[in-house]
């Protein structure tokens, strides 16, 4: 069985109030992006890793990350679209067309664990899809357009989804084809396969797979960091 991840890096980071985009941004002396293209490296579940960057940073990416780092496993790096589906849909046409399970992550989000890699690899092998999340901690409310408070779901009901989410390729490949061609931009990669009929698995992962998204999840990441570096 052959795997592949795309690793999705395009976007701008604009929460981040920098002048670097956020996954070139230094944890320790190392870029975000650096970090997380390294699990999938090492991992002994992935065979393939099709990077998706900035047009403009496709070059960069190639000489100062893949190659500095020696990161075999990139067959590819590609260009971006306007929106993360679009990305997604690049990376997707870039991917090796053998390849069996396909997964998506972000390129900011750099301590997933190899375990959960195998755990989605497995279950998407079994039910053809399936996403990384977490139970949520807190109470949700739902509002209306003037923040009042509309319901309250219950919560031992809600997850909050992560990534990588995983899918039998030709599962995924059908979803975005038919997003595509029916003109819809999903909010994930799960919705776009729950469209098409696909029940997907949530698989149970850790709160330190987080998304460094703002200058607060910078000093948390730091800190996992350290954590594992101990």
């Amino acid at each position: 069985m052959k795997t592949g991840v795309i690793i999705v890096a395009a976007g701008k980071g604009r929460r981040m109030n920098s002048a670097v985009a956020k996954q070139y941004i230094e944890l320790k002396g190392r870029e975000i992006l650096g970090y997380t293209i390294e699990t999938f490296d090492k991992s002994e579940y992935i065979d393939d890793i099709v990077l998706v960057t900035g047009e403009s940073d496709i070059e960069s990416v190639e000489n100062n990350i893949v190659k500095k780092y020696g990161f075999g496993k990139v067959r590819a790096v590609v260009a971006g679209g306007s929106e993360r589906q679009y990305s997604v849909n690049n990376g997707l046409n870039a991917i090796s067309a053998d390849c069996d399970v396909v997964l998506i992550h972000d390129g900011v989000r750099p301590f997933v664990e190899d375990k959960y890699i195998k755990r989605l690899i497995d279950t998407a092998c079994e039910y053809g899809a399936c996403v990384l999340g977490v139970p949520v901690k807190d109470t949700i409310k739902v509002c209306d357009s003037e923040n009042t408070i509309v319901s309250t779901p219950e919560r031992s009901t809600l997850w909050a989804a992560q990534t990588p989410q995983c899918f039998r390729y030709d599962v995924i490949k059908k979803a975005y084809e038919s997003a595509m061609q029916d003109d819809i931009l999903g909010t994930d990669d799960c919705m776009l396969a729950e469209r098409t009929g696909v029940r997907v698995k949530m698989v149970e992962g850790d709160y330190n797979n987080i998304k460094i998204t703002t200058p607060e999840d910078l000093y948390m990441g730091e800190r996992i960091l350290e954590k594992y570096k101990r």
